[in-house]
């Protein structure tokens, strides 16, 4: 069919929809519905997929994040400063952009009732990217923040109520109570992790070093090494960073692993087959409406068809004019219902309970949108083929006696 063939097809579907209005709109009402529901759930999924892979982020690292931690065989307590040495010597030599220390030990913090060992976790700057600090107030720790006199500290909610809830433009102090104390600056806070975490807090591995902040039984403890690399080369850089400390360290047992989340394939992949079956069904239902529907709208238009036959027109004007009428309706349809999903999923109660305790708000997924719009589309198609060859096969003489 020439251009101008498929644009009066279009131009006569239209027309057909403006004449049988009030029997198409009750018809595409189903449609719109049954597309705003389809991109509604598909929308919905995932957004909370982001959201609980966010989630899964904060506490176990971005895919892919390796572990790396060294003890000893003996039962000894190793010294944590060769190893310190070894560990940014491997993130020299394998370029790695993104590594972290990660000690985790107990400083005792000066509250207004009293001295707390809160337990504190010992970190580079680039700790934060790794794991999607979600913080509620402040800003994380910047490179140029480990030369501070007064060591910054970022603290969770509990430590920061527990301190009062100091406003955090004025510099609030928290005095660490370990020999000589030593005034830090909280200028962070992040959320809790759990609804009744203690009070918990991060230093720079720098800012610790420098002011003997540890006090606890295991400020002497082996650190760990975090390091994010691309997925693909998680396994080469294991066995690479394993055999290099081996050698370098014969008395400690080496452990490499993959700690985040992804480590043994896709947790969510279960619901996103839920999800898509779910999805599958509502299209189903929506198409076979329409194509009830449609059915029913060329049993009335048998003579119609057969007058138009008459005239000249076409098995193939006629095959395009009715399934074109059927699909410029469900596009029609389809755009209306995924307007109103976008609207549903723009909720501020629905946002509230998808992005529940994480940093960033995950968006619309613009998958969602297209998907809408083609199950309409191809629901409009697949109900408006079988009609349309239904309305070709009719002989004229039997469609004007009709």
């Amino acid at each position: 069919m020439s251009l101008s063939g498929i644009a009066g097809s279009l131009v006569e579907a239209w027309a057909e929809l403006r004449t049988h209005k009030t029997r198409i709109l009750l018809a595409l009402v189903g449609v719109a519905l049954s597309v705003a529901s389809l991109t509604t759930v598909v929308a919905l999924a995932d957004m909370s997929r982001e959201a609980m892979e966010q989630g899964a982020e904060a506490t176990s690292g971005r895919p892919a994040t390796l572990s790396v931690s060294a003890w000893p065989m003996d039962g000894a307590a190793p010294d944590p400063e060769p190893l310190r040495q070894a560990y940014m010597s491997v993130v020299d030599r394998y370029a790695v952009e993104y590594a972290s220390l990660n000690l985790l030990t107990t400083v005792p913090f000066q509250f207004p009732d009293g001295v707390v060992q809160a337990e504190t976790s010992v970190v580079d700057a680039d700790y934060g990217v790794m794991r999607r600090a979600n913080l509620s107030a402040g800003s994380w720790f910047s490179e140029t923040d480990g030369q501070r006199l007064a060591p910054a500290v970022i603290v969770n909610e509990a430590f920061y109520a527990r301190l009062g809830s100091p406003d955090l433009a004025v510099d609030p102090v928290v005095r660490i109570s370990n020999g000589a104390p030593v005034d830090a600056v909280v200028t962070g806070v992040r959320r809790n992790l759990w609804p009744d975490e203690p009070p918990a807090a991060y230093m720079l591995a720098e800012a610790f070093d420098r002011v003997g902040a540890g006090a606890g039984p295991d400020t002497n403890s082996s650190p760990m090494l975090e390091l994010w690399v691309p997925k693909d080369l998680a396994d080469p850089l294991l066995a690479a960073i394993t055999s290099d400390l081996s050698a370098q360290f014969p008395a400690l047992q080496i452990d490499a692993y993959r700690a985040d989340y992804a480590a043994w394939g896709d947790p969510y992949a279960g619901m996103q087959l839920a999800v898509g079956g779910i999805a599958g069904l509502v299209l189903l239902l929506g198409a076979v409406g329409l194509l009830n529907i449609s059915m029913v709208t060329v049993k009335y238009r048998v003579r119609e068809i057969g007058i138009r036959r008459s005239f000249g027109a076409t098995s193939g004007r006629i095959f395009f004019g009715v399934m074109l009428e059927s699909v410029v309706a469900t596009f029609v349809a389809g755009l209306i219902g995924v307007m109103a999903a976008i609207a549903i999923a723009k909720l501020p109660v629905v946002q509230r309970q998808v992005a529940f305790g994480i940093s960033e708000l995950p968006p619309f997924p613009i998958e969602a949108a297209l998907l809408g719009l083609g199950a309409a589309t191809a629901v409009g198609a697949l109900a408006g083929l079988i009609p349309a060859l239904v309305a070709v096969r009719v002989k004229v003489i039997d469609a004007i006696r009709f």
